[in-house]
């Protein structure tokens, strides 16, 4: 299935719109990440647990997105929007995709 951030995509031709599709994903990340994590923001440096999890959730909510797409028959999904949010306490990592599900010509 094509994604794209575009409304329209060059050479295609849209001729079907489902309407909006959506996925989410919340992500619990656990004590021992968290203590990683603080330190790496005191010292410097990327979290590569935070990196690892945030990626795990987008996956997940990419997914969702399609699955309810190909039920509604469309092959691509434009206009993809992704968000990310801390929930909780802040421990608690949650994307969410959004988009137009259509069928391409």
């Amino acid at each position: 299935m094509l994604l794209t951030t575009t409304n329209t995509i060059e050479g295609k031709k849209i001729t079907n719109y489902y309407g909006i599709v959506s996925g989410e994903a919340i992500l619990g990340a656990n004590i021992f990440k968290d203590l990683f994590a603080g330190i790496r923001d005191i010292i410097g440096g990327r979290s590569a647990a935070y990196e690892q999890e945030l990626r795990k959730a987008k996956d997940i909510a990419l997914e969702e997105m399609q699955m309810q797409a190909r039920s509604f028959g469309a092959n691509a999904i434009i206009g993809v929007d992704l968000d990310y949010e801390t929930v909780g306490s802040g421990t608690m990592l949650m994307v969410s995709a959004c988009g137009t599900a259509v069928t391409l010509e």
